[in-house]
């Protein structure tokens, strides 16, 4: 792997996330989405993940490049699914096969453990995506299920993968309802 550095996301560091992404989206199966949204979108789905408190990393190069990216969000908005994540990573095509990708998922694993979070659900596009269904297998996700033909895109039926990882104590504990995450959809009250 060449030598990065995984630090938190800057908004500066938007403009290569799109570039990423709109790759991503133009080329491959990860994202089911089939217009690669615009810098200003990208910026307001940056800002969605930050501003609760979730994680969002990048990897730099010693060169100052981003090669890559992650973070972690809601896995459903409902409260009762406050413990439980979906990740999302995405490498720069130039910087693929390198290692980056788990170095980015070892980093927001340890995230996200670290912040109370229970469960991390890996939604990944496509069962031909044996690159990243291997990668969450090393990192200790089980298989959960497979939504078949759930996507299409390129002229083909995709599959949608689900695969599952505890982070911390999981479900053998109860969680700190006081703590975040059982903080983040606390209804808020007025102050008189």
């Amino acid at each position: 792997m060449p030598p990065v550095e995984i630090r938190d996301a800057a908004l500066s560091d938007v403009p290569p996330i799109t570039a990423i992404y709109r790759h991503a989206v133009l080329h491959g199966t990860a994202s089911f989405e089939l217009d690669p949204p615009d810098e200003a979108e990208m910026r307001n789905r940056f800002e969605a993940v930050r501003d609760p408190g979730f994680p969002y990393i990048v990897a730099e190069t010693d060169g100052g490049r981003i090669a890559g990216y992650a973070y972690a969000n809601a896995f459903r908005a409902r409260p009762a699914y406050r413990w439980s994540i979906e990740n999302s990573v995405y490498i720069d095509s130039e910087m693929q096969g390198r290692g980056i990708g788990r170095a980015l998922m070892v980093e927001l694993l340890a995230r996200a453990e670290a912040l109370g979070f229970r469960q991390m659900i890996a939604v990944i596009g496509g069962s031909s995506h044996k690159a990243s269904i291997r990668l969450h297998e090393s990192l200790g996700f089980e298989m959960i299920g497979t939504f078949r033909g759930s996507g299409f895109k390129f002229g083909r039926w995709l599959d949608t993968v689900l695969m599952q990882r505890a982070l911390g104590d999981g479900e053998d504990t109860l969680p700190d309802e006081n703590a975040f995450p059982g903080t983040l959809y606390r209804p808020k009250t007025e102050s008189v």
